[in-house]
């Protein structure tokens, strides 16, 4: 199967009251583990690239490694990503290399911006005459804490999406999904302790998700496919690895599975997770250096890396997403 936009994905994700995955990838070992963990569970998925991954890795390498994966997994259907693009020239850029999807993120500008450059991106990528194919557009109203590659907001400087806007938003940009603010932060660290509780083990728990502004969302915009960024759990067992083995992760925090499970089974299609796979990357090695201190074999430790990224997914495609034998 050929790289596909995510329409239909999130058509019967909505309507199946599940999310589909959005994970990011940097090279070979993620783009595999991803895949082959979608494979196993019979799960569509999709693949995203960030700014910083284009940089690191060259977006070409990862184009042409995702159409690998495709030809791995003919069954399966996956899209190829931008994950916040920053200007109207990134987006055709991705888009004319061939990616499905794009995402453009001027929530940091003014709302009237804003809506100006999602309209011109999204008449670009859905000008079907031009290139012979759709290519969907995500957007953001509202914006995210914390730190994601090039994506940077102090906290403090962040806001929840207003649901006021979101009606004339869509309508006047044409965009096919939307990205909300209702909780969720960038990175390994989305909470300050003074912004949380803690429980009886020491443990940092965060503020709730504002579910009731999602409602609200949903209530306006009926069937339209909502998008959460910043959805990384954080998982503790990654954390106090990476902590026993040289590493220096206090209070690392992040979104409670269950709130994002309740999500997707509103009208969140697709939730973005990235931090996990870095974390889980990151304990693997960090372990592996520790227990084996005589190898120098690249392949040795990154084959442990790409095998906790892989039960990673498979966790979030069945105890969060529900999205497993939905392909």
């Amino acid at each position: 199967m050929p790289l596909v936009n995510t329409k239909e994905m999130f058509e019967k994700a909505y309507k199946g009251g599940y999310a589909i995955g959005a994970f990011n990838v940097n090279n070979m070992e993620i783009v595999q583990a991803i895949t082959e963990a979608a494979g196993s569970l019979n799960a569509p998925v999709i693949l995203q690239v960030s700014s910083g991954a284009r940089k690191y890795a060259n977006s070409r390498y990862l184009i042409h490694m995702v159409k690998a994966a495709c030809e791995n997994f003919p069954d399966l259907p996956i899209a190829l990503h931008l994950d916040h693009g920053d200007s109207f020239e990134l987006c055709k850029a991705c888009i004319d290399d061939g990616f499905t999807s794009v995402m453009i993120d001027y929530s940091g500008h003014p709302y009237e911006e804003n809506v100006e450059v999602t309209k011109k991106v999204c008449e670009y990528a859905h000008d079907v005459k031009a290139r012979g194919r759709y290519i969907t557009v995500e957007a953001e109203l509202g914006t995210l804490a914390g730190v994601e590659d090039d994506v940077k907001v102090e906290f403090g400087k962040s806001s929840y999406t207003d649901p006021e806007q979101v009606q004339d938003f869509v309508t006047r940009t044409g965009v096919d999904s939307l990205a909300i603010a209702i909780g969720t932060s960038h990175g390994a660290y989305k909470f300050k302790a003074e912004q949380c509780t803690r429980n009886k083990d020491g443990i940092l728990v965060p503020p709730a998700l504002r579910l009731d502004i999602l409602e609200e969302v949903s209530r306006r915009l009926p069937g339209f496919p909502i998008v959460l960024h910043g959805s990384s759990s954080v998982p503790q067992e990654y954390v106090k690895i990476i902590n026993e083995h040289g590493g220096k992760m206090p209070d690392a925090i992040g979104i409670p599975e269950d709130q994002l499970r309740e999500a997707a089974k509103r009208s969140v299609c697709k939730i973005n997770i990235d931090s996990d796979l870095r974390l889980g990357m990151t304990a693997a090695i960090r372990k592996h250096f520790d227990e084996h201190p005589d190898h120098f074999d690249p392949r040795q430790y990154l084959k442990d890396g790409r095998d906790y990224v892989r039960e990673t997914v498979k966790h979030k495609i069945v105890a969060v997403l529900g999205c497993d034998n939905k392909a």
